[in-house]
């Protein structure tokens, strides 16, 4: 069992910028492939970035790329998404969620991109202004 709790979100205007956290509980924080995905009101849930167990590997939606920024830090249990030049079209509340991978080498890069994680957080709202 893994529990996510986010924080950093807030009323931003547009061009600025947050650093949304996440912090899991457990012991075995280096065996989830961890992930942002985002709910905007009357719309599906959808990814935003993605990050391997170990680091080496990330993903993005095309709409994010070169503003957003995955990171983990596996010795303090949680992963961060840097935002940036935020725009109206970004305001949503945005979940951590964390996939179970194992240590397998051949999980090792390995970063889903469907709503389909083992656990989430409650999310934290990402507001926009412009």
């Amino acid at each position: 069992q893994v529990q996510l709790v986010e924080s950093g979100g807030g009323l931003v205007q547009a061009g600025g910028s947050l650093r949304l956290s996440c912090a899991a509980s457990g012991r075995t924080f280096s065996r989830y492939a961890m992930a942002w995905f985002r709910q905007a009101p009357g719309k599906e849930r959808e990814f935003v970035a993605g990050i391997s167990r170990s680091g080496g590997n990330t993903r993005y939606t095309d709409s994010v790329k070169g503003r957003f920024t995955i990171s983990r830090d596996n010795a303090k249990n949680t992963v961060y998404l840097q935002v940036n030049s935020l725009q109206s079209e970004d305001t949503a509340v945005y979940y951590c969620a964390a996939n179970w991978v194992g240590v397998s080498p051949t999980s090792a890069n390995w970063v889903g991109v469907s709503p389909t994680y083992d656990y989430w957080g409650q999310g934290t709202q990402v507001t926009v202004s412009s």
